[in-house]
Order: C-alpha cells, then structure tokens, then sequence
C-alpha cells in the first residue's frame, strides 16, 4: 500500500499523485470522468485538484463545470470523507481577483458545485497584487473559522508575496498556507527552483506542482515527426526544439527501459522525489492514461537515474 505524504504542516496526508481535474467536463465528458475517478480511487489515490474556472475557456462554458463534475460523482459515490478535495479562488469569470468579497462569494459557489460543507484544500489562483495580502489572509481565515475550508494555499505567488502573507498569518495568529502549487517540471524548472523553493523550504510547506507532464510532452508521445491529437499539442511539442527538451527525452528513455516503466510514470517519479514535493498533479482524459500517472508512486528511483534526470534537463 502506497504511503501517504503529509501535507506541509496541515493534518492532510496525500497519496503523492494529485489527480487533475481541468479535464473533468471539457474534454473528459461526465461519463469518462467518473470512470477515471473511479480507477484512480481504486489505485490509492484520495487527492483531487480542481478550481472554480476550469473549464471557462472552452466555448459555452463559464466556468465550474469540472466541480460540477467532481461533485456529482462524490453524491453517487459517498466516499466524500476519504479524499482530500482541492480547488481555487481567483479567477472565475464572475470571481476575478482576491479581494475579500470575492473570496467569500465564490467560495460559496465552490462548495455549492462540489456538493460538499467544506473544502480541504483552498488555493489562492494566482496572487493579486491589488489586494493587500492582510485582507487576503484575513479572508481566507474566516473561511478556516467558520469550518468551510480545511487548509489554505497559494499558486503562482512571488517569493516575496508568499513570505509576507506567511509573516502576517504567524504574527496575528491566523490560518497560513501549507502548500504552495507551482509550475514546476523536468523541462520546467527556473520558476520554482530558487528563492521560491527555498521560501517554501523554510515555511515547512509543501508543494503539489502542476503542469507535471509539460502539457503531455513528458508522457514520450511527443517525437519528432509524430502528429499528436491534442489540445496542448502546439505547446508541448515545442519542447523538442530545444536541447533541454532532447536532453530530456533521451534521459527518461533510457531510465523507462530500465524500470519497464512509462515515460510519463518516470518523469512522474523524478518530480515527486525533488525537495519539498509532496505530490505531483496530473490529469487523465481517459481511464486507459491513468495507470502510468498512478505508477509513479510506486516508483523509486536510484540517485544514479535521478541524477541522469536532473543533469538533462538542465541542459
């Protein structure tokens, strides 16, 4: 049985693949949803991320169809007190932004969605500069007070941002982050390494990053030549012109073999081994791309191989 990770200095413990659910109601119709939370519970995992935007970029959507769908599979299923159900504030169309208003409205309208009394894990989206991180803050623990929100979190946050809202919360005695959710991958390294990794170091937070797969292109499907049928596929495929994405590829190829594994399962196992990761996201369109994602957390790497890894993509 996988081990559960503990998620920074919350009392939530996660299975260490976060299951992504932008797909769920966009490209993942209802039906092949729950078929992929079904397998992925059954797996071991108990970690869903979602946010009240997705899908409002797609045509006809505005955005929460994804909690829709999550909600309406933790109706049929009843397995609402075994999972640790995450979601995130700040840019829904009718919810733009962090002020406290809209923190309070649209953490109703999540919970409404999700069919739930409260939410384990709440992120900030992307951090609004507008607002002073004492109102956000400040926010955010009422929302732990009044029960609705288990922990909180933060996303694409400056360093500088993320030290003064965890400063204010430990000085007035309020509800702080515990996790920090970035962009963060093989071939995607330079925004999270560095003063940010080091602020969530020293905080004790831990860190779910996505974008895990670089938009598919670490799954290895992405070669030169090969056409992919995908919505992403433009951007992930850009990565093998460059010698870093190359480096990469040939890397995970070789430590793949080595495993019988799924390149996706070991770029996957890379990323949860890094300092301060406690569980990668990923998502699934359909039940046949899970089982590489959900392997990953049975995977042990060699210092050998992750140091293969690590020296590629930072070519």
């Amino acid at each position: 049985m996988t081990t559960l990770r503990p998620l920074g200095t919350s009392d939530l413990h996660v299975f260490p693949l976060a299951l992504g659910g932008n797909v769920f109601g966009w490209t993942s119709d209802e039906a092949e949803s729950f078929a992929v939370l079904d397998a992925y519970v059954a797996a071991g995992g108990n970690f869903v991320d979602t946010a009240d935007t997705y899908s409002s970029w797609a045509d006809g959507h505005e955005g929460g169809e994804s909690e829709t769908v999550i909600g309406r599979w933790l109706a049929s299923r009843g397995r609402r007190d075994d999972l640790v159900i995450a979601t995130k504030v700040g840019a829904h169309p009718r919810y733009k932004g962090l002020a406290a208003t809209t923190i309070k409205g649209a953490v109703e309208e999540s919970l409404r969605r999700l069919g739930t009394d409260h939410i384990d894990l709440y992120y900030t989206h992307f951090d609004d500069e507008t607002v002073p991180v004492e109102e956000i803050v400040t926010a955010l623990d009422q929302l732990v007070k009044d029960g609705k929100v288990r922990a909180v979190a933060a996303s694409n946050i400056s360093p500088e941002r993320l030290r003064a809202s965890l400063d204010f919360a430990e000085a007035e005695g309020l509800a702080r982050y515990v996790a920090l959710q970035p962009h963060y991958n093989l071939v995607s390294r330079e925004t999270y390494e560095g003063p940010l990794q080091e602020t969530v170091e020293r905080a004790g937070l831990s860190s779910v990053p996505y974008f895990g797969l670089a938009s598919g292109f670490l799954t290895g499907k992405y070669r030169p030549g090969t056409a992919v049928d995908s919505v992403r596929a433009s951007g992930a495929s850009a990565h093998l012109d460059t010698d870093r994405g190359r480096a990469v590829l040939s890397a995970l190829d070789a430590v793949a073999e080595a495993h019988e594994a799924e390149v996706a399962t070991v770029a996957l196992a890379w990323l949860a081994a890094r300092p301060t990761v406690a569980a990668p996201i990923a998502s699934a369109r359909t039940v046949d791309q899970l089982p590489a994602l959900v392997a990953s957390a049975d995977l042990t790497l060699t210092e050998a191989e992750l140091t293969l890894l690590t020296e590629a993509s930072t070519a």
